[in-house]
């Protein structure tokens, strides 16, 4: 009786990487089970507002719900920008990722990521958006930490470790050993301003107003950190005319598309290089050879690690299962006590 008292207690802790644009959940014992765009849907009706749909459903609404309906982030810039929104939201991923035993239940231990940069104030604001999802206990871990243990770094041994997390909201750039954070610094650039510079591109060469939505799927289709060589791919692209205001079609190629995101691009790479010049000189020695680890949807865009590694000098690599590195590293702290010292108190 005492082993299922324990087994069923542990399948209670949960591992939150509350992103911007996506929020993965780590069940422990059961390993990643949601991964849902961070989006929530209310429907106001006399007055009254309710959750209409949160997740995949809801992401389907953007841009294109009427009066009454409203498809929200709760999160900006890796932050909650929401706290109401976000609860409703935590509370409906968490019940989504415990098949419904939470109403069985009181909910156990939770561990959420959070910006490296975050003040105490924005991370208050998570632990209590945690705490009244119902959640009996709440712990921080800095999301550079949470990837670098999820994409297999040594991060608890004395040999310094770069990473580079590029999320929706945020980019966090760390150095670790033994456990910690020896430098790290957060740029509010990421995949949302890489689909905003997408869209201003194309509103200003082409006359063309397009959604987010759009922005999103031409970033994923052709969108490449360094330009190829010629025009490369193109693509249909479909939008607002703003001269004529119809409903209008053009071709983008991939050349294009490499020249809008040059700016979110540049600031990242500057941000690796400024944290380079401020690393010491002993773990410096050590990233020399280990290299330095992208994690993040944004280390997906492509030759992303061409463009770190020709600025750098260094061997980049691109972490296996870079989308869901941050919740699996949270969540493999459950299981290992070496990693007791990393989580922080909410």
């Amino acid at each position: 009786m005492k082993i299922f008292q324990r087994f069923a207690s542990h399948a209670q802790d949960v591992a939150i990487d509350l992103g911007t644009v996506n929020t993965v959940i780590y069940v422990r014992g059961r390993g990643i089970v949601l991964n849902e765009p961070s989006v929530i849907a209310i429907e106001t009706r006399d007055g009254v507002r309710r959750v209409k749909a949160v997740g995949a459903d809801a992401k389907l609404m953007m841009g294109k719900t009427p009066a009454n309906l409203e498809a929200l982030r709760p999160l900006r810039d890796g932050v909650i920008a929401d706290i109401d929104l976000a609860e409703q939201m935590i509370k409906h991923f968490i019940d989504k990722a415990l098949d419904g035993t939470s109403r069985l239940r009181r909910r156990g231990h939770v561990v959420v990521c959070v910006p490296s940069g975050s003040t105490h104030v924005e991370r208050r604001a998570i632990r209590d958006a945690a705490s009244n999802a119902g959640a009996s206990s709440v712990q921080l871990i800095e999301e550079p930490l949470a990837a670098a243990i999820g994409a297999g770094l040594p991060v608890t041994e004395p040999q310094g470790t770069m990473v580079v997390d590029i999320g929706g909201g945020t980019t966090e750039v760390a150095v670790l050993s033994l456990g910690g954070v020896a430098h790290s610094s957060s740029v509010r650039v990421g995949g949302d301003k890489m689909d905003d510079m997408i869209a201003s591109h194309i509103r200003r060469k082409h006359n063309m107003m397009i959604g987010e939505m759009t922005a999103e799927r031409i970033k994923l289709a052709i969108g490449s950190a360094v330009p190829p060589q010629d025009e490369g791919v193109v693509m249909a692209v479909k939008g607002r005319d703003l001269v004529s205001g119809r409903p209008s079609e053009i071709s983008v190629s991939e050349a294009e598309i490499a020249e809008a995101l040059a700016e979110p691009v540049g600031q990242i790479v500057s941000a690796v290089k400024a944290a380079l010049e401020r690393t010491p000189p002993e773990l410096s020695a050590d990233i020399i050879d280990a290299g330095i680890m992208l994690t993040g949807g944004g280390a997906l865009l492509r030759r992303m690690d061409q463009a770190i590694s020709a600025a750098t000098g260094l061997p980049v690599l691109v972490a296996e299962d870079a989308l869901i590195c941050v919740a699996m590293g949270a969540g493999l702290t459950f299981d290992d006590r070496s990693y007791s010292g990393i989580l922080m108190a909410a």
